[in-house]
């Protein structure tokens, strides 16, 4: 039997004004599957990027208590498929939790999103850090993607058993959760100015910045670091790579996040398109931020002749 379904009830299951509007031209649906099919379509190929922000927005940020609204309904649907998650959640976890959301949604303009029906705290967590790194048009497609997924879990809800109340999770604990989570990205949101990671280049031959210098940066992934004669089971990913300007600065070559992830990084310079017949081509400038100085800033220049270089540390 074919089953009608008001617009209210498609904007519960995902958020988007216009994507319920469009369910509802299409409907009625003999099924479960033709109604999946046909949300597919529309989430993927006819309603624009400002739908899918809409429905991003309908979320409480995740471990967020929501605020009323009136698409409340749609809230208290987050609220409960992310009870697993923070059953048993520690102050000290949610406030690493808020503090990568508030990095995220800098970054991005949008806050995190993730199917998280059963799925642990660590388990978003890790999911959250990992996709942090991406691009922001490859990210845009993935929270659209893990949406979906949503959006199906509703679906097959709303089907099965229209109609019945919406299960939460306890309202202290959320209250706890939210008010937790709203302090901690309050005190930690980035105060940085400029990236953790900077440089500039001085040619003291002749006591004056060089500019048109190609800069790289890379950060070392694997079980060990580095070593001389093998590359320890990891490899080097670039981070951000730009040129020298007429003061000698280096533009950005990483994002302004507050918190600098501990780890081996190297700084590289293309120094024979600047210095043709320099003794050397290539200058790579390897160092190490540890646990203690992730807070810290990190200016590592560049002195550099046509037969000698060197570097420190500076502010």
């Amino acid at each position: 039997m074919a089953m009608e379904i008001g617009e209210d009830k498609w904007k519960v299951c995902c958020g988007s004004s216009d994507f319920a509007k469009l369910m509802v031209k299409a409907s009625p649906f003999s099924s479960l599957e033709t109604a999946i099919d046909t949300a597919r379509d529309i989430w993927f190929n006819q309603v624009n990027v400002t739908a899918w922000l809409e429905a991003f927005s309908a979320h409480p940020q995740i471990g967020n208590t929501p605020s009323p609204s009136v698409n409340s309904d749609f809230a208290r649907r987050s609220e409960a498929e992310q009870s697993t998650a923070f059953a048993t959640t520690s102050a000290s976890a949610l406030q690493e939790l808020a503090e990568w959301n508030v990095l995220y949604k800098r970054k991005f303009g949008f806050i995190f999103i993730i199917f998280a029906s059963g799925r642990t705290h660590t388990e978003m967590l890790q999911a959250l850090k990992g996709r942090y790194a991406n691009r922001p048009i490859v990210e845009l497609e993935n929270a659209a993607k893990e949406q979906m997924k949503i959006t199906e879990l509703r679906m097959a809800k709303l089907f099965s058993d229209k109609g019945s109340p919406i299960s939460t999770i306890p309202q202290d604990r959320l209250r706890i959760i939210g008010g937790h989570l709203n302090v901690a990205a309050e005190v930690k949101a980035p105060k940085r100015s400029r990236p953790p990671i900077t440089t500039h280049v001085l040619d003291v031959s002749r006591g004056a910045p060089a500019a048109g210098v190609e800069v790289h940066l890379e950060v070392w992934s694997g079980t060990t670091g580095p070593s001389l004669g093998h590359e320890g089971g990891g490899v080097w990913s670039i981070m951000g790579t730009s040129a020298t300007d007429k003061d000698g600065r280096s533009g950005p070559l990483m994002d302004l996040v507050e918190a600098l992830k501990p780890g081996t990084y190297r700084i590289s310079f293309n120094t024979a398109k600047y210095c043709p017949g320099c003794f050397f081509p290539y200058v790579s400038i390897v160092f190490q931020v540890t646990e203690s100085q992730k807070w810290e800033h990190f200016h590592v220049p560049l002195l550099l002749s046509p037969f000698s270089f060197t570097t420190y540390r500076g502010s």
